[in-house]
């Protein structure tokens, strides 16, 4: 859905531009820019709803404020959004770009932004009880995962099926998962174990179990985000089961009927999940840093990596250097 951002003065992407396909592995060094690509999605998800300024060509920056450039993908690549941002990367004012009946076709597009989410799970958020009461849907750093669980089963219990037998075969040690609710209406997460008869509770829950968890939620669920960016998705997340986590993005991120699929963005600093891209470079972008400043590159734009590349590790040629986006050396 989203093309390109271009960002002006933005944190530490003084003059950088994305290109973004329908999915997108962002590598590089701390304080590379990667977050703030997920920053920026963020920003235009909150100030979409709002009334925006109609105009017929960009604005100039204030004094001391950052610029946010959005272009899409057809049937809206006749739009440009253009968010004024303050020096903290705060949103200030959205300005619409565009030609015929502008207003009309941005709030058809509002209706996807609304659908745009940008999460970064949290082991400790997704073990936590949900109150009675709580919000029935999962919070960005996974807060209310038992309650979001629970809904899903009254609501959804094909999905939650689904969810289910997905979770015991990626873990085949466990035969169930799911919540029990206590007599106040708190709602805590239960698993079982093969061959033991024993409940399990969130805190006998491993991190990179919890994160599963979590992210089959994510993308099982419906309806799926418009645009699903997802904070270091590797965490906690054993290397042998990074492939898994792989197909399941991917999976989201095809069109379905006709319709688009789930358009991802995800940060990752493992070369194992790296080397999953091997035959699918066009999909991962390296930030590169440069003093105070960074910017992006395509790995598939690299035409001097492909003699580099042969039949070696993508993630050995990122921690060699080869590919950039490694911290700078003293």
């Amino acid at each position: 859905m989203i093309a390109s951002i271009e960002f002006t003065n933005f944190k530490i992407l003084r003059s950088a531009r994305i290109e973004l396909a329908p999915f997108n592995l962002l590598i590089g060094p701390n304080g590379s820019g990667k977050t703030s690509v997920l920053v920026a999605l963020q920003r235009l998800h909150q100030f979409a709803g709002r009334p925006p300024k109609f105009a017929a060509k960009p604005a100039l920056a204030s004094a001391g404020s950052g610029l946010l450039l959005f272009r899409f993908n057809p049937p809206f690549a006749d739009l440009t959004a253009q968010l004024e941002c303050a020096a903290d990367g705060a949103g200030r004012s959205l300005r619409i770009i565009g030609g015929h009946d502008v207003s009309s076709r941005w709030n058809d597009l509002v209706a996807r932004l609304a659908a745009v989410r940008v999460v970064a799970l949290d082991p400790a958020a997704l073990a936590r009880p949900s109150s009675a009461g709580a919000p029935i849907l999962l919070g960005d750093d996974g807060t209310h995962l038992p309650a979001a669980l629970d809904r899903v089963q009254r609501e959804q219990p094909e999905t939650f099926a689904r969810i289910v037998a997905e979770f015991c075969r990626v873990l085949p040690e466990y035969r169930s998962i799911g919540c029990s609710t206590a007599p106040d209406g708190a709602r805590r997460l239960v698993a079982e174990i093969v061959g033991e008869a024993r409940l399990l509770g969130a805190e006998d829950l491993s991190q990179g179990t919890l994160v599963l968890l979590g992210l089959l939620v994510l993308t099982q669920v419906r309806p799926l985000p418009s645009i699903l960016c997802l904070e270091e998705v590797d965490r906690g997340i054993h290397p042998r089961l990074l492939r898994e986590i792989h197909d399941l993005l991917h999976c989201i991120s095809e069109p379905v009927n006709g319709k688009p699929g789930t358009q991802i963005l995800t940060t990752t600093h493992s070369p194992f999940l790296l080397d999953l891209f091997r035959d699918q470079l066009e999909e991962v972008i390296v930030a590169q840093k440069r003093g105070a400043e960074a910017y992006f590159e395509r790995l598939s734009d690299r035409e001097d990596l492909r003699g580099a590349i042969g039949t070696a590790s993508l993630g050995d040629l990122w921690y060699s250097g080869i590919l950039g986006g490694v911290p700078d050396e003293a």
